[in-house]
């Protein structure tokens, strides 16, 4: 089946959370939506933000351009635009873009009959952002506590965010997502070797099927979790990874934690 003609197939009206069939319609192969449109609407200001920020700083070097957090001294209330609300502003805008994006993706999902899978999935991204961003800062008391969006400056954040506390590899949930880090990709990349294996045959050959890797694993290994469950598994250890990133950030700082990450493991002796 050809792939617009396939498109075709999938284009019906409803499954819209908002205004009907307002904005139910498409520009080209996407489906725009209400919130398609929120998205776009937020994402241009917030990039308008950044610009605007750029301009009023030091430097248009795209590896220096920083839009700082308020200072620690403004607490959780709103800055002057050049003294970190700029910064708030566009925090603002991009989570409003995200959860648009989000809801997008749930309308999508009612079009074509899906579970929501694909938006809860997404809607862990926005929790990372948000936990770093919003949650921690409100905890700490002070909107500075966020990370600056630039290159060189967020990995600045992240370098001293993590001595802060000692060595952040000693924290016992940061270890969590790690692991569910490397266990998603290492799962995945022995999925992707097989299915590239049993379609890249050599010539004259059939092409393996699911029942080929299904034997491959159950003899190297004694067990294949199949072909729906290896999707299954990627999604878990990908959301796990996720939430347990954003766990180890929240539990860092008062008033959980706030002392370096390997005296915890010595108090717990």
């Amino acid at each position: 089946m050809a792939l617009l003609s396939f498109e075709r197939k999938y284009r019906v009206r409803g499954g819209t959370l908002l205004y009907g069939d307002t904005f139910d319609f498409w520009v080209g192969p996407y489906y725009v939506g209400f919130f398609g449109v929120c998205t776009v609407v937020f994402a241009v200001i917030g990039t308008a933000l950044i610009i605007y920020g750029a301009a009023i700083g030091p430097t248009w070097n795209p590896w220096l351009i920083s839009i700082n957090p308020p200072p620690i001294e403004y607490k959780l209330a709103f800055a002057p635009m050049r003294e970190g609300g700029l910064w708030q502003w566009i925090s603002i805008f991009a989570l409003l873009a995200f959860i648009s994006w989000a809801l997008r993706m749930v309308e999508i999902a009612r079009k074509l009959g899906m579970t929501y899978h694909i938006p809860i999935a997404f809607s862990f991204a926005i929790l990372a952002f948000a936990t770093l961003n919003v949650f921690r800062p409100i905890m700490l008391g002070a909107w500075g506590h966020g990370f600056p969006y630039g290159i060189w400056s967020h990995l600045n954040w992240v370098w001293f965010t993590g001595y802060q506390y000692g060595n952040f590899h000693y924290n016992p949930l940061h270890m969590v997502a790690i692991t569910f880090f490397f266990t998603n990709a290492f799962a995945l990349a022995l999925h992707a070797g097989m299915v590239l294996s049993a379609a890249n045959v050599q010539k004259g050959e059939t092409m393996k099927q699911p029942e080929h890797e299904d034997t491959y694993f159950r003899d190297t290994i004694g067990y294949s979790i199949g072909t729906l469950g290896i999707h299954r598994l990627g999604l878990f250890t990908a959301l796990s990874a996720g939430f347990w990133s954003a766990a180890c950030i929240i539990i860092s700082g008062p008033p959980i934690w706030s002392r370096t990450w390997m005296e915890w493991w010595e108090f717990l002796r």
